[in-house]
């Protein structure tokens, strides 16, 4: 199981990308959030199995129609299972 961190810069706030992480979280079966920071980003918190997540971190660079995505920053994350499901806060 892997549980990474990531951080999506671009134009990804006001363009449906947390909304459509959401979903495509729920489609692979993985759990964690996504939310809106003050600088503009979207911080995103997957947890899941290793082939599944690694297929996520690829689908992040995707996003919604209307996002336009620059970069993607990912990093391990120290937690182990953040939660069940996955959210938009």
């Amino acid at each position: 199981m892997a549980t990474k961190i990531c951080w999506v810069s671009g134009r990804v706030q006001g363009v449906f990308y947390r909304g459509t992480t959401v979903a495509r979280a729920r489609e692979m079966g993985v759990s964690g959030y996504a939310r809106n920071l003050p600088d503009g980003r979207v911080e995103v918190l997957v947890h899941g199995p290793d082939a599944v997540v690694e297929d996520f971190l690829r689908w992040l660079w995707i996003g919604s129609s209307a996002s336009r995505v620059t970069a993607v920053e990912v990093r391990d994350s120290p937690q182990s299972q953040p939660r069940e499901g996955f959210t938009a806060e």
